[in-house]
């Protein structure tokens, strides 16, 4: 018999979507935060880049009236959470991965998170400038 998974310890953040219909927590420490400006993430947002933070897949909790978002697939093997009230993009987790990635700006406490990377740097619209931790 294979053990349960045990959720990460660590700090707890909190998150949610802009009507605060879909919450959630998650525990630990943030993994990978990062910008990315490819095409896919930039159509989606309507932005020139989206702020992505990893957290332990099992340290996250739906913790709002709304419970969870209601996923899309945006690609074979990576689904998306988004509020069905408000719209709000949650989360993004690709199918065989431990690590759920939050956009960073849905986090209530974003210490700590300053982006260490820029996927498809190169797609990026030329008028921004970035900064990397």
């Amino acid at each position: 018999m294979t053990p349960a998974p045990v959720p990460p310890s660590g700090p707890a953040r909190t998150g949610h979507c802009q009507c605060r219909r879909v919450t959630y927590r998650v525990l630990g420490d943030p993994i990978d935060p990062h910008l990315c400006s490819c095409p896919h993430e930039t159509r989606i947002s309507g932005a020139p880049a989206v702020l992505w933070v990893g957290f332990d897949r099992a340290g996250l909790t739906w913790t709002g009236p709304g419970g969870e978002p209601t996923w899309y697939a945006t690609w074979p093997t990576l689904r998306r959470g988004f509020c069905p009230r408000c719209g709000t993009h949650l989360v993004s987790v690709a199918d065989d991965s431990d690590t759920i990635m939050v956009t960073g700006f849905s986090l209530t406490d974003r210490s700590g998170t300053d982006p260490v990377g820029h996927s498809y740097r190169q797609e990026a619209v030329p008028w921004m400038t970035i900064a990397l931790a």
